[in-house]
């Protein structure tokens, strides 16, 4: 019998905090001194945690495996996380793109993996992310998902089921979906 909790996934650089843009294009931030949430954050994560939603973050962070960045900053940003908002957990790929594995997004295996941990009904869940990526793995998985269009200058996603301007607006349109707040 399938589970009933329903979870919201969210994507980490761009969604929750700051991504650094060169050239049209997100990168990670890469010191913790720049490693600062989105204006909102804090705000639209406690609405989605008060309406009974488990909040996991899935993220690739390829500059771990690629020898660019440090596991020990990555972890030390994903504790301020923790400290900053109502999170569940936060699943993470560490590997470089050329690796292949399962759990780097586009694919769908960070989704899995947490909807196993925590009991998961995916198709009763959400993606919100701000690359064509984190649409195609949400969707790949079952997931309702929602692109936040940040005008990167790199592919949008070809058939996001919601497209929102900021994470405060995906959150409206998940509580109005579900029914927690009227139109």
């Amino acid at each position: 019998m399938p589970s009933e909790i329903a979870a919201v996934f969210l994507d980490r650089d761009g969604v929750l905090n700051h991504s650094i843009v060169r050239g049209g294009k997100p990168y990670a931030p890469r010191r913790l001194t720049d490693f600062r949430l989105v204006p909102g954050t804090r705000e639209a994560v406690r609405r989605l945690k008060d309406a009974g939603f488990r909040l996991v973050v899935v993220t690739n962070q390829p500059d771990i495996g690629n020898g660019v960045l440090k596991a020990t900053v990555v972890n030390a940003m994903h504790q301020r996380l923790a400290d900053w908002l109502p999170l569940d957990g936060i699943e993470m790929c560490p590997h470089p793109a050329s690796l292949g594995c399962d759990c780097r997004k586009p694919k769908d295996g960070m989704l899995r993996r947490a909807a196993a941990r925590f009991g998961i009904s995916l198709t009763s869940s959400y993606m919100i992310g701000d690359r064509a990526s984190d649409i195609v793995a949400g969707q790949s998985a079952g997931c309702y998902s929602i692109f936040l269009d940040r005008s990167y200058g790199e592919p949008r996603p070809e058939s996001p089921d919601h497209v929102a301007l900021n994470l405060a607006d995906a959150v409206d349109h998940v509580l109005h979906r579900e029914g927690c707040i009227a139109a």
